[in-house]
C-alpha cells in the first residue's frame, strides 16, 4: 500500500540527532526528530517542540558556563557546598537541567552557513530555512493535499520518521568536560514508518487544526509528514495523546507462571496527533515560503 510512497517520501525526509548531557552527570542522551523538505530552497517543516531545541541550545549552555565559572572561585571555599546550592537556585538548575545540547541536521546539505528558524505561534510547527548551504542531498519535495476536505474519519495514512536513536557517533570529552561528536562510531539512523486510520479533527477556536491518528507517534517521528498512498502530505506528526480506557483492574488475582498474584492495570490508547496540512500551508504562506500542492 505504502511501499512507493514511503520511497518517495524518504527522498526529502530526514532526521535530526541531537546529543544532549545534562547537570550532574558526564553521560550523553541522544535523541531524535525528523524534518522534512517543503522546497529546492532549503526550507523544511519540523515541531516547535523540535526547533526550540536547536534554538536555544545556544542559551542553554551560555547559562551553564555562567554558572560553573562563578562556582569555580569557590574552589577551595569551606562554604563550597552552600555556594553551589545557592547559584543552582540563581541559574535555575537541577539534576533534570540539560547544560548541553547538540544537534547534526544528516543527509541535508554538504554544507550550510547559517539557518533561521520560524515558530509557531499556537501549533507545534516551525520552519527551518537553510542558508549559503551547498550541495544538496535531499531529492524532491512535499506535495501537500490540495482539498483537505478529503481527510475523512477512517482514512489510511501513514507517517515516516526516526524513532529509534542509533547512531553512536559522539563522546565525552573528560579534559574540557564537554560533549562532541566524532568521526567514529555509527552515524546513520534508519527511518521507521506507521500507519493507521483518520480517527478526529482536533478543533481549536472553531478551527480544526489538528488530525488524531489510531496509531502513536513515536518518539523521534516528531516533524516527520503524514501521507497517503501517492505520497501526498496531509499533515504532520506532533506528539501522542494518551486516552484512559475506563477498563481498570485494581488489585485483582491473577495466575502467572503457576503462581496466584495481585496486579493493578491502568489501561490508556495511545493515539497519533499530527498537525493539519491546512495549518501548515497558512503558516508557509504566512513566511512567504515556496511550497507545492498535488494536482
Amino acid at each position: 500500500m505504502f511501499v512507493e510512497a514511503i520511497e518517495a517520501v524518504d527522498q526529502f525526509t530526514r532526521p535530526i540527532h541531537f546529543i544532549v548531557r545534562y547537570y550532574g552527570g558526564d553521560y550523553i542522551v541522544p535523541g531524535t526528530g525528523t524534518l522534512f523538505f517543503v522546497n529546492d530552497q532549503g526550507c523544511a517543516l519540523t515541531c516547535r517542540h523540535i526547533a526550540k531545541q536547536i534554538l536555544y541550545a545556544s542559551t542553554i549552555y551560555e547559562n551553564y558556563l555562567k554558572f560553573r565559572a562563578e562556582l569555580r572561585a569557590f574552589d577551595r571555599d569551606p562554604g563550597f557546598e552552600t555556594q553551589r546550592i545557592y547559584l543552582e537556585k540563581k541559574y535555575k538548575i537541577t539534576s533534570q537541567s540539560p547544560i548541553r545540547i547538540l544537534s547534526h541536521f544528516v543527509n541535508c546539505f554538504s554544507s550550510y552557513k547559517s539557518l533561521a528558524i520560524h515558530l509557531h505561534p499556537t501549533q507545534d510547527l516551525a520552519i527551518i530555512q537553510f542558508r549559503d548551504f551547498g550541495t544538496k542531498l535531499y531529492q524532491g519535495h512535499a506535495r501537500f493535499l490540495k482539498n483537505s476536505k478529503q481527510i475523512k474519519q477512517g482514512k489510511y495514512l501513514c507517517r515516516l520518521g526516526y524513532p529509534f536513536p542509533e547512531f553512536t557517533n559522539y563522546k565525552y570529552d573528560k579534559h574540557s568536560g564537554d560533549i562532541t561528536w566524532t568521526t567514529q562510531g555509527r552515524i546513520t539512523t534508519p527511518s521507521f514508518p506507521i500507519d493507521g486510520i483518520v480517527t478526529r479533527h482536533i478543533g481549536e477556536n472553531n478551527n480544526i487544526v489538528g488530525i488524531e491518528m489510531s496509531t502513536p507517534g513515536l518518539k523521534g517521528q516528531s516533524g516527520g509528514p503524514l501521507f497517503d498512498g501517492s505520497g501526498i502530505i496531509y499533515g504532520m506528526q506532533s506528539s501522542t495523546r494518551h486516552l484512559h480506557l475506563g477498563f481498570d483492574q485494581v488489585n485483582r488475582e491473577v495466575i502467572t507462571d503457576g503462581q496466584r498474584q495481585r496486579v493493578s492495570n491502568y489501561p490508556f490508547l495511545n493515539v497519533g496527533q499530527c498537525v493539519h496540512v491546512d495549518v501548515i500551508k497558512n503558516f508557509l504562506r504566512e513566511k512567504n515560503v515556496t511550497f507545492h500542492e498535488a494536482d
